[in-house]
């Protein structure tokens, strides 16, 4: 999701996370170092550094040649010519390949402490241990190779447990998972049953495993968490996505607008940005992407999280969609120095299951696979919502549902409102009990939404 995300306007240093024999030493200690030291004396491993490197000739500075490949993620990073690595994605400085290699994890699981860079960071291909090792065979040939390998065997066999696979992964999740805005359409799929499937009983990633199977929520309790942040939703996001998504017989897809309070640890979703474009269109969708950045920015809101619909399946997340928001959640985390969730919404408006008429509306969040289990799916959990009813159906909403009316009129998946849902009531008077339920306090409401609804009529 790179809707909107800049880097930051100038490089910021990040210095969490560095181990304390893995800093950068300053310029002044590397100096007072080797004159002390000189080449027959041994280095201290703290004193083996990528400016070590850079001065030996071992490395040379460039773009993009470091990455760090973490639970299924790449992160690619330039070297700098005093040793700093700056991250491509973001533009932030770190001080060393622990600093990174910390944020970037933590960033993915949030549970991460430490991020022993040298065994994670790759330069051109070779983690940055093996130049370490090379350095020393070179100029401390008679050293202890425990200076280099201490504490860096820990996550060796994470890292390598995932090498090899990587790069299979990634090609996997590009064909299957949901794209970004400027792919991210109205999929068509088989009118048919889809039965969710338990989590647990999904294992290790299949490429041959349908990305359409449905998956289960689980709780936050249910896998020992506990919800790390709250979240309120307001009515009238609610009756715009309801809206969009009962427009037609193919997937939609929209974005959130909103806030984040990182005192409260609050998330307040406070606008939906419905898409106005077909599956695949990628002519449009870059026109469709400037405009919500610009509404956006416009109202003062950032971009918090987005919904799509299952408009005749169960209103639970897919294998595509478990990696979509997974892959969501790590950009829009990766956009700024801290944590700020990002929020999934799935909408199902005409699945026979429901309860009653409304649609049922599922806000979800994905949890990384434990680290000793890299390749396995993320773990999609259901996110608690206090939803905040609005005291009017504002201008902005009306304004937006005229125009997805307009967009959709010739369209050939545009729903028969004139059709029964059920013996006793047609498919618009589903739609009016559904919004119902999102309704503002003030009830001249439905009298506004009656314009939209001869709308609707007039479309057939």
């Amino acid at each position: 999701m790179y809707l909107c995300s800049e880097p930051p306007s100038s490089p910021q240093v990040v210095e969490e996370g560095a181990d304390e024999e893995d800093e950068e030493l300053s310029g002044a200690e590397d100096a007072d170092l080797r004159a002390s030291s000189g080449r027959g004396s041994l280095l201290t491993r703290r004193g083996i550094t990528l400016r070590v490197l850079l001065k030996d000739g071992l490395v040379e500075p460039g773009d993009g040649i470091l990455s760090i490949h973490y639970l299924g993620k790449t992160f690619v990073g330039d070297l700098l010519n005093d040793g700093k690595i700056r991250w491509v994605e973001t533009g932030q400085i770190f001080n060393s390949p622990s600093a990174w290699a910390t944020h970037c994890k933590r960033l993915v699981n949030p549970a991460k402490k430490s991020g022993c860079g040298w065994a994670s960071v790759r330069y051109r291909g070779q983690k940055l241990v093996q130049y370490k090792t090379t350095w020393l065979h070179k100029y401390q040939p008679s050293a202890d190779m425990s200076l280099i390998s201490e504490g860096e065997d820990d996550e060796m066999g994470d890292d390598d447990e995932e090498e090899g696979k990587t790069t299979m992964l990634v090609e996997d999740k590009n064909k299957k998972s949901k794209p970004e805005l400027h792919d991210i359409g109205l999929m068509q799929r088989r009118d048919r049953e889809r039965i969710p499937v338990r989590y647990c009983t999904l294992g290790t990633r299949d490429a041959a495993r349908d990305p359409h199977t449905l998956v289960e929520l689980s709780a936050f309790s249910a896998i020992n968490r506990f919800q790390p942040f709250n979240v309120a939703v307001s009515s009238n996001v609610l009756l715009l996505m309801d809206f969009h998504c009962h427009l037609t017989t193919s997937e939609v897809v929209g974005y959130l607008g909103g806030r984040w309070d990182t005192n409260t640890q609050l998330l307040t979703v406070l606008r939906a940005f419905p898409c106005r474009t077909r599956l695949a269109d990628k002519d449009a969708a870059p026109a469709v992407e400037e405009e919500i950045c610009q509404n956006l920015f416009m109202r003062g809101l950032s971009l918090v999280g987005w919904y799509h619909s299952h408009p005749r399946g169960p209103a639970l997340p897919s294998l595509q969609d478990i990696d979509s928001q997974m892959d969501h959640q790590l950009r829009l985390q990766g956009s700024s120095n801290g944590f700020q969730p990002c929020l999934g919404i799935i909408c199902g408006p005409y699945y026979h299951g429901n309860q009653g008429v409304a649609s049922t509306i599922t806000p979800f969040w994905v949890v990384p696979p434990p680290e000793q289990r890299p390749n396995d799916y993320g773990i999609p959990v259901a996110v608690e919502v206090t939803y905040v009813q609005d005291n009017f159906l504002t201008t902005d909403v009306l304004n937006e549902m005229m125009l997805l009316v307009e967009f959709y009129r010739s369209a050939p998946d545009l729903v028969q409102f004139s059709q029964m849902w059920s013996p006793n009531t047609s498919i618009l008077d589903k739609i009016k009990a559904s919004l119902s339920g999102h309704a503002p306090k003030d009830q001249a409401y439905a009298q506004i939404l009656e314009h939209v609804y001869n709308q609707l009529r007039s479309t057939q």
